[in-house]
């Protein structure tokens, strides 16, 4: 099954712009979960707001889906600031990049998503824009090459990435702040999934909000999906009527399992165990028995499995769990062997 088609892919999908943009948060206080996060952005922002400064350089980080862009919009809103957005891959030309900067006023917020991406030419530009606000282009080649510097407007540049391993040292250190995403708890996803609903002007308890909260993988893009796939069983086949039992079938006949896992999730887990006895074998020879291109299974795949404790990465390969065995109803053979994490 490719990425875009799985329901719980967790990231954002272009037919769902509009969908998202209408569910997204104002405000820090509107914002559900990510509690320390919320915290020190709160006081990191008013404190910029009393000086009369804009914020310093923010970076974002965590899996898809937990409200990296959302949170960039925040900022911007809380600020006062007008919010320019790009992303890594579209900063194809150092011309590109200059063309934004040299248009940011006072202020503005330039929110740059999947900004592991970007070419290390065009990292080299942000630096001295980053630092001192400036912008350096080199006009000419060779022995007659020479620099001349713009001066650019003080703006706060606001990166989002899944990858921060994957940032240089010299581009992660400009950054003021770092702020790591986390999978959301049971509670904030039922609230998100009660939010998501009164806005949609769905009518939802909290026991059948719960249950599409607990199938979601702790992800609020994933969340606000199921919802809005569950409405639409339920105005086909019960009168538009959200009750626990209507949910509970909608979500079998969408065949997202009680721990949020799908067809490629389970087939992922039972392949390990029925081909490779459970394992430890590679990452790519399991992408390989999958028919999954590695990067999806170690960027997309694995990490809910590793957070749920159905997986487990060991320095010999990759290894299902207990859990997983009990999961998916396969009897432990006897003498299995444990996983070394």
């Amino acid at each position: 099954m490719e990425e875009e088609e799985r329901l719980i892919a967790p990231d954002a999908q272009p037919a769902e712009t509009g969908f998202e943009l209408s569910l997204r948060p104002k405000t820090l206080a509107e914002f559900i979960g990510q509690p320390k996060v919320k915290e020190n952005l709160s006081i990191f922002l008013e404190a910029a707001k009393q000086r009369g400064e804009p914020c310093e350089h923010v970076m974002l980080y965590g899996p898809p889906g937990l409200g990296k862009t959302t949170l960039a919009h925040v900022i911007a809103r809380e600020m006062a600031a007008n919010i320019k957005v790009t992303s890594g891959p579209a900063l194809e030309r150092v011309g590109d990049l200059a063309a934004i900067l040299t248009n940011l006023e006072d202020g503005d917020i330039l929110f740059i998503d999947e900004i592991h991406r970007i070419n290390r030419n065009i990292e080299e530009v942000l630096y001295p824009a980053m630092e001192d606000y400036a912008l350096d282009i080199v006009i000419g080649k060779g022995p007659t090459a020479r620099t001349l510097r713009l001066d650019l407007k003080r703006f706060t540049l606001v990166g989002a990435t899944t990858r921060i391993s994957m940032l240089s040292a010299p581009l992660r250190d400009r950054f003021g702040s770092i702020f790591h995403l986390d999978f959301y708890g049971d509670d904030e996803m039922t609230a998100i999934v009660q939010r998501t609903a009164n806005l949609l002007n769905v009518a939802i308890e909290a026991d059948p909000a719960r249950r599409i909260a607990s199938r979601s993988r702790r992800t609020p893009r994933v969340g606000n999906r199921l919802l809005k796939r569950v409405r639409d069983f339920a105005q086909v086949r019960a009168n538009g009527i959200l009750d626990e039992q209507t949910v509970a079938l909608a979500l079998n006949a969408l065949e997202i399992d009680p721990r949020g896992l799908d067809e490629t999730d389970r087939r992922t887990l039972r392949t390990l165990i029925e081909k490779f006895a459970g394992g430890p074998t590679g990452a790519s020879t399991l992408a390989a028995a999958t028919s999954e291109e590695i990067e999806t299974l170690e960027d997309v795949i694995e990490p809910f499995l590793l957070q749920e404790g159905l997986l487990a990465r060991t320095p010999r390969g990759r290894m299902a769990t207990d859990l997983a065995y009990t999961h998916l109803n396969i009897p432990l053979p006897p003498n299995r062997q444990q996983p070394l994490v």
